[in-house]
């Protein structure tokens, strides 16, 4: 209802269900955070890469299973596998293997 003054009140919007805060809802940011820095890292920092492109990986795996923010897990997962790619390419190639 008006309340006179000519404005139209709008309804009530229904309350949207709100994401649980648990760890899991962490995953995809944590996951694409690591995997931009394991990429960058991976021209500069081979060793660092690695770490931070696994670190990638594993949170990009766990947060597809958990559902949450699945296209940043993905992006993640994806950043992750190239920087840990990058650098074990290169060490394939310039040493013959481990």
């Amino acid at each position: 209802m008006g309340t006179g003054t000519g404005t139209i009140e709008s309804p009530e919007t229904p309350a949207t269900p709100a994401t649980p805060a648990t760890p899991a809802t962490l995953y995809g940011p944590v996951s694409l955070g690591f995997g931009v820095i394991a990429l960058i890292a991976a021209f500069f920092l081979g060793l660092f890469a690695l770490l931070a492109g696994s670190l990638a990986i594993t949170f990009g795996v766990l947060g597809l299973i958990s559902g949450f923010n699945r296209i940043q897990c993905l992006a993640g997962l994806v950043l992750g596998a190239a920087g840990v790619l990058y650098p074990l390419s290169f060490l394939f190639a310039f040493t013959g293997g481990f």
